[in-house]
């Protein structure tokens, strides 16, 4: 499968900011500095199960929910 780690970051970003934008750019620098830039991920970059399960772990840390 491919892309769903974009769509992970693209959903937790979303939550956390739910549509402030200054909190997105903050969101996105989190996780920066959590070892992820969602700049990176296309809907075409291939899905590592390693990477998948960090985002999940990052998700759990902020409390969203991811599908």
């Amino acid at each position: 499968m491919t892309g769903q780690t974009k769509r992970l970051l693209d959903a937790i970003i979303a939550q956390r900011s739910q549509g402030n934008e200054t909190i997105a750019l903050a969101m996105k620098t989190k996780l920066i500095l959590k070892g992820l830039n969602p700049d990176r991920f296309t809907a075409t970059t291939a899905d590592d199960p390693a990477v998948l399960a960090k985002v999940r772990a990052i998700a759990q840390s902020l409390n969203v929910q991811v599908w």
